[in-house]
């Protein structure tokens, strides 16, 4: 790219293609006249032809020329540079247009390719970067070019750089700057974002409410849980209770009937078992009194010291049956004889 050669923009967008030729061509400037002593700008390559033939490229420094037969033909500059892809119309593979412009970097890596080996270098780039453009866009569908917008960038250097090598330019990256909806795609884009963003919020108020219900069931199913382990052990502790004085009666009990047993042992023994069966007696009499109108009661009911007497001669019988039934291991008591008697 010579540095004579700069091109010259014009403010103008969406021109036809003669009139787009005219921001890239070179504007034709004085090169440097041979002054026989030159020298050369660091980062810039001078094309020398001696009497029209190319002869050799100065180097940054000093250099000196034949004077007449030497000229400065072309001067190219080595540093990287920035050329403006115009705004164009590619068709992408779902038939939706786009107006798309970008940003290109290249280098000149060889001064002679560059002057001898294309007309016009920046013109030649910058056709070469559009038509790879449209041919990469018309590949994809509208959504792909924008989420892969960076392979898109891949695709069009890699093309370039193998057209340019022998014009000796190598392309080093290229941006898509800006892209154009037709304003009836961009609506439906922006119908098609508002509804996705719907969709989640509704997705997300779901999935919290299913959330709240689970959360809700867990903490019942912990609760029942929890309640039945408590009955359970409410159960266990009064079953407990129960038994305890159940064996706290029994032992109570067995220890009154002992009490008894030793105290019918002396002298006075049988009067204080009378009076006993005598006051179990009238009590039983008034109980049965109190519960209900129908009362049966012996014929001899008056006769409260002949039912002490014939309770006592029971309980005696019985001591005695035990006594003689009981063998040497402690086996149960024979069956009394059946009296002949029948109490009336």
């Amino acid at each position: 790219m010579s540095v004579t050669g700069i091109m010259r923009r014009r403010t103008l967008q969406n021109l036809p293609m003669w009139a787009a030729r005219w921001q890239l061509v070179r504007h034709k400037s004085s090169r440097p006249v041979n002054t026989v002593i030159m020298f050369v700008p660091q980062q810039e390559a001078w094309v020398i032809e001696r009497m029209g033939k190319f002869n050799m490229i100065l180097e940054p420094g000093l250099n000196f020329l034949l004077p007449v037969v030497d000229k400065v033909k072309y001067v190219q500059s080595l540093k990287e540079i920035a050329i403006d892809i115009p705004q164009q119309s590619a068709i992408t593979v779902d038939n939706v247009t786009l107006n798309i412009d970008g940003v290109l970097y290249l280098r000149v890596f060889d001064p002679y390719k560059a002057s001898y080996g294309v007309e016009d270098p920046e013109y030649a780039i910058t056709q070469l970067a559009q038509t790879t453009m449209r041919s990469e866009i018309g590949k994809v569908p509208l959504d792909t070019v924008f989420r892969e917008r960076e392979l898109l960038n891949t695709a069009i250097v890699a093309a370039v750089n193998n057209a340019a090598l022998a014009w000796g330019i190598t392309c080093l990256r290229y941006e898509i700057r800006d892209m154009k909806l037709p304003s009836r795609i961009a609506e439906a884009m922006q119908m098609q974002v508002e509804a996705e963003r719907k969709k989640r919020a509704a997705i997300l108020e779901s999935e919290g409410i299913r959330e709240a219900a689970i959360n809700v069931a867990e903490g019942d199913k912990q609760a029942d849980i929890l309640a039945s382990e408590g009955e359970k052990i409410k159960q266990i502790n009064q079953a407990a209770g129960e038994a305890n004085a159940i064996l706290a009666k029994a032992v109570a009990r067995a220890k009154g009937l002992q009490a008894v047993a030793e105290s019918l042992r002396n002298s006075d023994g049988m009067n204080a078992a009378s009076l006993n069966v005598a006051e179990q007696y009238v009590k039983a009499f008034g109980s049965i009194a109190k519960e209900t109108n129908t009362v049966i009661v012996p014929s001899n009911a008056a006769d409260i010291s002949g039912m002490v007497a014939q309770a006592l001669a029971v309980y005696q019988n019985l001591a005695q049956s035990r006594t003689s039934g009981q063998g040497p291991e402690g086996s149960l008591p024979s069956k009394p004889a059946e009296s002949g008697k029948r109490a009336s």
